[in-house]
């Protein structure tokens, strides 16, 4: 049972890793850079702090940039350890036949 997990989650890790910007994400309109650009960082006298001197943080972006933001850190950060977990399972499934 923990095992079918774990293989259903590292499957859907590589399947998010795999994704192309270029050709997939841009298309449905889901690319990072949309999110960037619609993030209100282009205000020109916008205040980055508040009073008591903590950042104010950026506007709130919606659930779809918010998922394009976890998509491309997905991309980004997994992409290498997913080839090292990868090699584990082939491994362990070529010698343990499970």
């Amino acid at each position: 049972m923990l095992g079918t997990i774990l293989y259903v989650f590292l499957l859907l890790l590589n399947a998010v890793a795999v994704l192309s910007e270029d050709r997939f994400l841009a298309k449905i309109g889901w690319a990072s850079t949309q999110v960037q650009a619609n993030a209100g960082y282009n205000q020109p006298y916008a205040q980055p702090y508040d009073q008591t001197g903590y950042p104010t943080g950026q506007e709130d972006i919606g659930m779809k940039g918010r998922m394009i933001n976890l998509i491309s850190a997905v991309r980004t950060l997994m992409r290498i350890p997913l080839i090292g977990v990868n090699l584990v399972i082939i491994v362990y499934e070529l010698i343990l036949g499970g």
